[in-house]
């Protein structure tokens, strides 16, 4: 009896598909699937454990039918790209930048270098470093015409969505940067996009608190010259404290790049009709979004909220319960402890020896210490992401939340960049058109305007 429905067996092959011998273990894979609407046997080549949807759309009920599609809402498991960036491992908490683990990145080097990394694919020498360095810092500053763009914004406006703003005017001073196939055009918006993403960061501050903007300093390094442009007053040159430029490079670091998430598919899929600055604006748009980019806000009223140390075991009951939302812990990837937040968690020290210590610190530290110990939380596997201290720092360093997407857009920038770079040489890439599933009505007859309204 035919029945609406496929049988898989998985199987091992000696197919000659060019696909199934770039196997990583060399061996040709495939999976035999039985269609059960018309009987027939299909071998479908497994390549680094996934099948090509293109080889599902050769499944037909009819030779002039629709071929099976992959239904994926949120893409929950589906690869839209090969990559060498970024690996996690989220059930082992393992996080790597070209193979580097992330701890060693962010004890050694700085944010420069963690992004010339990403970018380049390895990390530079000395002469590379400094002539990477030179180029950022050269192109800091933005033209005139920006600064008074940004000046017409209302007072109150929020600084990610001016952010987002001038990101994208940056497209109308450099049009070349459409001609992709160029690769020093390419090279030149990548230099310019790290380079000025802390310069427009920095003026959406000032301006959200009335402030004149100041202009970068460039003798100073990345992560100083961007304090020096959020905090700099009378002073003839503003120098932060070794140990808060240190933590924010770290800051900077942690958030370089985060594999397929939102925003980076957001930058890729944008980035496939290739124009770079739309791409990242795109990302910039997608991190605003409080699903995304706002986590570590809500940590920060949830600490609130809990009051005290005391509280906290209530707290505790409430979330079990499903009176309350433990907010920082979990994450979509990592089923193990988040390798940047044991390095933000350590972070911390450094900031409140300068700033004082926060006082929802302590509640942070008992909420996790509990959380922890607890088999209702330990056996859904939630631990503390990135997000769950990140918002004491950013709080200690006198940011106001609505900055703290910000922040994370200004480092981000050089993994989405890394992204789209990959996403332009990849040949097997194409503009984004995924499918849908079409659940509306058919063939209507219209009916004339005299008719509807005299209804």
């Amino acid at each position: 009896m035919s029945t609406d429905s496929a049988s898989i067996d998985t199987a091992s092959t000696d197919t000659s598909s060019a696909d199934a011998t770039s196997s990583h273990d060399g061996a040709a894979s495939s999976l035999t699937i039985r269609d059960n609407r018309t009987g027939a046997e299909y071998d479908v080549p497994v390549v680094d454990g996934t099948v090509r949807a293109a080889d599902l759309a050769k499944i037909k009920a009819a030779d002039d039918g629709t071929g099976i599609a992959v239904y994926d809402p949120g893409f929950v498991n589906t690869a839209s790209c090969r990559s060498s960036i970024t690996f996690i491992d989220g059930d082992k908490g393992v996080l790597e930048y070209r193979g580097y683990p992330i701890e060693q990145l962010a004890e050694h080097s700085t944010y420069l270098e963690v992004a010339y990394l990403l970018i380049h694919g390895e990390l530079p020498n000395q002469q590379q470093c400094q002539a990477w360095e030179h180029q950022i810092t050269f192109h800091t500053f933005v033209h005139e015409n920006v600064k008074g763009f940004m000046e017409g914004f209302r007072y109150d406006a929020h600084p990610m969505g001016m952010l987002l703003a001038s990101v994208g005017a940056l497209s109308t001073f450099y049009p070349e940067s459409r001609n992709i196939s160029d690769e020093h055009v390419r090279n030149m918006q990548v230099i310019r996009m790290i380079a000025k993403m802390p310069t427009l960061g920095a003026w959406a501050f000032r301006h959200a608190q009335g402030k004149p903007y100041i202009y970068p300093d460039n003798d100073l390094g990345y992560a100083a010259n961007f304090l020096s442009m959020l905090f700099k007053m009378s002073e003839q040159r503003f120098e932060a404290d070794p140990r808060l430029e240190k933590a924010l490079e770290v800051l900077f670091i942690l958030h370089a790049d985060h594999e397929q998430n939102c925003s980076t598919n957001a930058v890729r899929s944008v980035g496939s009709s290739q124009d770079p600055y739309s791409a990242i604006a795109a990302g910039i748009g997608a991190l605003f979004g409080p699903l995304h980019g706002g986590a570590n806000e809500a940590v920060l009223k949830m600490l609130r909220r809990i009051g005290s140390v005391d509280q906290v075991p209530d707290f505790i009951e409430g979330v079990k319960n499903s009176n309350e939302r433990l907010m920082g812990f979990g994450h979509r990837v990592y089923k193990n402890y988040d390798p940047r937040a044991k390095i933000i968690k350590k972070a911390t020290d450094d900031v409140f020896e300068v700033t004082g210590v926060n006082p929802l610190l302590k509640i942070a530290v008992e909420l996790e210490k509990i959380a922890l110990e607890d088999e209702y939380f330990v056996s859904r596997k939630l631990y503390p992401n990135v997000d769950f201290y990140s918002g004491l720092i950013y709080e200690a360093l006198s940011f106001p939340p609505e900055m703290f997407t910000v922040l994370f857009a200004i480092p981000r920038t050089s993994g989405w960049l890394a992204q789209w770079l990959e996403l332009v040489d990849d040949p097997e890439q194409k503009i984004a058109r995924p499918k849908q599933i079409y659940t509306g009505a058919r063939t209507r007859d219209y009916l004339p305007r005299d008719q509807r309204w005299s209804a």
